[in-house]
């Protein structure tokens, strides 16, 4: 509300100034447009009195403004290019031509404008926070967010990002000092602490993870505030409340790998075997993925595109092994059949392919085939 307040001020200043320069303005009329958020009809008063040449760099600014309100990107962006051609370097618009461009999703001439308010002001915080949402590598958006981050250590958005750029480059140690840095400058910022929890693992600071994730909880059961509270209690041998946790993961339908693997290491330190290697199992059935067999299939026509005949069987074989797939099995008979003159083995795998229900309307042609190929082949 504050900020609200703040900026209408500021704009009836401006039209107050604006007014006193001209009889013909109905200043009642401008406040009511905005009040009301009317902006499009504000610019449209505001471009009824003024000459569209106008050189009037106040003017120009309320009717940019308000056609930026009115989400006429292409009007404010015309207006702003005008003020920034009579005023250049103008900090305040350069930074509506990077606001305007990136709603627009011109990355390119956004980041163009921020580059530019960075050569003006090297200091310039907001710069280079909305530089680093542009970044193409994860090190340049590391290099200005340090810099954001040195310039205001306290932001929460920018510690926020910093914390995890610094995570997904396994640098666990500075991530950790960020958040922190921040943390203690609003202690109460659970978006923040949730943050630290990852980081803070890595770092074996279990017992820290464990007393904020269980603060966490009390605010909202976050299923990523279980997750990494499970690892915790893990390491410090707490296993049966590791088990808790995940086993809630897992009746919600939210258990990963990951999750599935600490329960089957918990469940073996506690001595039950038995739920150890369910677990152990369904570890590895959770790794693997439903389409491995596809992309095994995959593997192997390329290696057959390139006459790699014995390649391309031992991919299709690698493949069934994550599940059946009548694709392999037929592609495994044409192989052998038409490539490898092995006629016993075509027929071996024409009838698995036969045997494992192919689709009877999709893969008609096919089902044919191999019903006429393996009375020849015998």
């Amino acid at each position: 509300m504050m900020k609200t307040g703040i900026c209408l001020c500021i704009i009836l200043s401006a039209f107050n100034n604006i007014a006193a320069q001209s009889a013909k303005i109905d200043a009642e009329k401008l406040l009511e447009y905005y009040e009301t958020q009317h902006y499009a009809d504000a610019a449209s008063y505001l471009q009824s009195i003024y000459p569209g040449d106008t050189q009037d760099v106040k003017v120009l600014s309320q009717i940019a403004y308000c056609n930026m309100m009115a989400g006429k990107l292409p009007d404010a962006e015309k207006n702003y290019q005008k003020i920034n051609k009579i005023q250049p370097n103008n900090l305040p618009t350069l930074f509506s031509l990077a606001g305007i461009n990136s709603r627009r999703g011109n990355v390119s001439d956004a980041k163009a404008y921020l580059q530019q308010i960075i050569q003006l002001d090297s200091l310039n915080f907001s710069a280079y926070k909305q530089l680093a949402a542009y970044a193409d590598t994860p090190e340049i958006k590391l290099r200005y967010l340090k810099k954001a981050n040195i310039l205001n250590a306290t932001d929460p958005d920018v510690a926020y990002d910093l914390s995890a750029t610094y995570i997904g480059l396994r640098q666990y140690q500075p991530a950790y000092d960020v958040l922190k840095t921040a943390i203690a400058a609003d202690t109460e910022n659970f978006t923040l602490q949730q943050a630290l929890l990852p980081a803070a693992n890595q770092l074996a600071k279990y017992q820290e993870v464990i007393e904020i994730g269980e603060k966490l909880l009390k605010n909202h059961a976050d299923v990523n505030v279980m997750n990494d509270m499970g690892q915790a209690y893990f390491y410090v041998k707490d296993y049966q409340k590791c088990i808790m946790l995940y086993k809630i993961l897992e009746d919600m339908g939210v258990q990963n790998e990951g999750t599935l693997y600490y329960m089957a290491l918990s469940y073996r330190e506690l001595k039950d075997y038995n739920n150890a290697a369910i677990y152990a199992q369904k570890t590895i059935d959770e790794a693997v993925s439903k389409h491995t067999t596809l992309y095994y299939a995959a593997l192997a026509g390329i290696y057959e595109a390139k006459n790699q005949y014995n390649e391309a069987v031992a991919a299709y074989k690698r493949g069934l092994t994550f599940g059946t797939s009548t694709i392999i099995y037929y592609r495994l008979g044409l192989l052998y059949d038409l490539n490898l003159k092995q006629p016993k083995n075509a027929v071996l795998y024409y009838q698995m392919y036969l045997k494992n229900s192919p689709d009877q309307e999709k893969e008609k042609d096919q089902i044919a085939y191999a019903k006429g190929r393996i009375p020849v082949l015998k």
